[in-house]
């Protein structure tokens, strides 16, 4: 393997859960090289998923988290000024590409749709990636996948990627587990004890039933882990859940009381 991507091999095995038979679909994606939407909230274990599929097919992940600054160059490369004069230097998608990394693309619908073209010719038979401003073409590594990420619920219509791109890929849904699944993949993550896991899982569920009435998002099982390892670091559950769920969720002062009447009543 070439030693540029080595340090993106994932070196121990990621905890992840299956909630359903998405471990067995994305593996049959991959034996295709079949490109891959990953649709799913704020927090719920796309990015894990993505690491523990990594590491069971043994190939590299090279992660960009996408923003609306982000340029084609940014994803495919540019020349740099170094003490030797102008070199190329390999961007994310390049370099996954030359050597047959997964090239993962989070919150995709972040980037311009102009940077997006210049993943279309990897996406379909061709598997090509041109470098205009290189003069070079690339044709992907055989064990090349992109996979991209984003929240279906949270960006606005204009920021939707186009049918043009969409129907290009695979698409797995993503939900928060169900109430024991993710009670466990709290206490697995934190280390705090399963009736404390139980009760932060019983206060996201009410959060998440408030979503388009006053929240964007409910509380994802990213911010009850954190919650967790503070309370199983010694801090009173309350100060701990306010800490790490519920100020971060919101600054409207009715929402934060009834976020706080959650928490009261799981752990009064």
């Amino acid at each position: 393997m070439n030693h540029q991507i080595q340090s993106y091999l994932i070196k121990e095995e990621p905890f992840y859960r299956a909630s359903g038979d998405e471990v067995e679909l994305f593996e049959a994606a991959y034996a295709l090289r079949t490109p891959m939407i990953l649709k799913g909230p704020t927090g719920c274990g796309k990015t894990r998923f993505m690491e523990a599929m990594a590491w069971r097919l043994k190939r590299p992940l090279i992660t960009l988290a996408c923003n609306e600054d982000m340029t084609a160059s940014d994803l495919v490369g540019r020349y740099l000024l170094d003490a030797e004069g102008t070199v190329w230097k390999d961007g994310p998608l390049t370099l996954a590409a030359r050597h047959g990394a997964i090239c993962y693309l989070d919150e995709v619908v972040e980037a311009r749709q102009d940077t997006l073209v210049v993943i279309h010719p990897l996406t379909d038979d061709r598997r090509i990636l041109p470098l205009d401003k290189r003069g070079e073409l690339i044709h992907a590594h055989p064990d090349f996948q992109l996979v991209m990420s984003y929240n279906p619920g949270y960006q606005s219509a204009a920021k939707d990627l186009k049918q043009s791109t969409k129907q290009r890929f695979g698409a797995l849904d993503f939900q928060y587990p169900e109430a024991t699944a993710e009670a466990e993949i709290v206490s697995h993550e934190s280390g705090c004890d399963d009736d404390t896991a139980a009760r932060l899982v019983g206060i996201a569920h009410r959060s998440r039933a408030l979503r388009g009435r006053g929240l964007e998002e409910g509380i994802s099982t990213r911010m009850l882990i954190r919650a967790a390892s503070l309370i199983a670091g010694g801090i009173a559950p309350l100060a701990a859940c306010r800490l790490a769920m519920t100020k971060p969720l919101t600054d409207d002062d009715d929402l934060l009381r009834a976020l706080d009447g959650f928490i009261d009543a799981h752990f009064r």
